[in-house]
């Protein structure tokens, strides 16, 4: 695998397996930006003290908690380490619950419902937390054993708790929305505003001018409700736009403009800095359609760090 290759896979955490689970605990002093994933992502909160960002809402954790965030879905923890923050991850290639979109029961449902309903948190009722906890329990098991059947036996358990983790999410009512969840009126229309508007002009002035607010207020509550800057934001919305349009076959130039970059040099050092190659490379690889060897990952990785 060439250096540019394996760059990429670094960069962007990119999985060729169809999911990878974590059992992670720290107490070391945690400093984490905002940032997204090229997977779906799911949290089980077990211990700490931890505040989750997720697009504009901030969910207040409690023990046992469970998160589900979607692919190139922007969200940043803050945790306070002066106590263990304990967890379980689960790291999902979008292509594998793609198989299951167009059975009866489509897999992907949760995650969907999800960013439609703009709520990422899932509070288990006591019969199925029981069984919830069971499933990760024999999960976190199957990934320290080397015995015959493992990997069959773990894809079985997260069949299961995908299908439990559907039920749950079909239950939740709409406009359901919990004491320890915060969010804001005006932020959520500022991000709907960022989403219809990626490509034109989305400057702080613009958008307190759009808004009707002074650009220290919007900026202040902005940050409150988001956990990162509106510059910093508008950036990651862009570069998850050209990459998606890469992906579908448009030109380098085409992504740069209709994601709002239009300095190509600009667009060239951010997208560069995220992905771990200029575009033009990054097209090419895309275009291609090269096989990708399996990604190493260690505790050290820097989309585990982030969790």
């Amino acid at each position: 695998m060439n250096k540019d290759m394996s760059h990429l896979q670094e960069k962007r955490g990119y999985l060729t397996h169809d999911f990878i689970f974590f059992n992670l605990q720290d107490t070391a002093k945690m400093q984490i930006e905002s940032h997204y994933h090229d997977f779906n992502k799911i949290v089980l909160f077990i211990s700490g003290t931890a505040t989750y960002h997720i697009e504009g809402a901030a969910y207040k954790l409690k023990p046992w908690d469970i998160l589900l965030i979607s692919h190139d879905t922007i969200h940043k923890p803050i945790v306070d380490t002066t106590v263990p923050y304990k967890r379980m991850i689960l790291w999902i290639r979008p292509a594998f619950l793609q198989n299951y979109k167009d059975t009866k029961d489509n897999l992907l449902t949760c995650f969907e419902l999800a960013d439609q309903h703009k709520f990422h948190l899932l509070r288990m009722p006591a019969e199925m937390l029981t069984i919830i906890q069971s499933i990760f329990s024999q999960m976190n098991v199957t990934c320290q054993n080397c015995t015959f059947g493992d990997e069959v036996l773990r894809r079985s358990l997260f069949l299961q708790l995908i299908v439990y983790l559907n039920r749950v999410s079909l239950e939740i009512k709409k406009d359901e929305r919990l004491a320890d969840m915060e969010c804001d009126e005006t932020i959520d229309r500022v991000l709907k505003y960022i989403d219809n508007n990626i490509a034109d002009n989305l400057s702080i002035e613009k958008l307190a001018s759009v808004f009707f607010l002074s650009q220290y207020y919007l900026m202040h509550k902005f940050k409150h409700h988001t956990g990162c800057s509106i510059h910093n934001y508008v950036l990651q919305k862009r570069l998850i736009a050209a990459n998606q349009l890469i992906k579908a076959g448009h030109s380098v130039m085409t992504a740069c403009m209709e994601s709002g970059f239009h300095d190509y040099s600009n667009f060239t050092r951010a997208f560069k800095k995220r992905y771990g190659m200029p575009p033009k490379k990054y097209h090419d690889f895309e275009k291609a359609k090269k096989p990708i060897a399996p990604l190493r990952l260690s505790l050290t990785h820097f989309d585990l760090i982030d969790s």
